[in-house]
């Protein structure tokens, strides 16, 4: 049990590090960092964007799960 828990975290983590590169807004490897942000203006998610979000909140809550069952099973 405690492999087929790790073998999901792992796939999980990585595809949550794989959405959130793909939020980012700059072209290259300066946008990663924050260097091209448009500054603090409301800004409305929509179409690929808006999928990739709820995306990235479905998995950080299915990797907090995960995370909290690992516990329980290991202790």
């Amino acid at each position: 049990m405690d492999v087929y828990l790790n073998i999901a975290m792992l796939i999980v983590s990585i595809s949550l590090v794989g959405v959130i590169i793909l939020q980012s807004r700059g072209a290259g490897l300066g946008g990663l960092g924050g260097g091209s942000s448009g500054g603090s203006t409301y800004h409305v998610r929509r179409g690929v964007e808006r999928l990739l979000f709820n995306i990235t909140i479905g998995l950080s809550v299915v990797f907090f799960t995960l995370a909290v069952v690992t516990v329980i099973v290991i202790s």
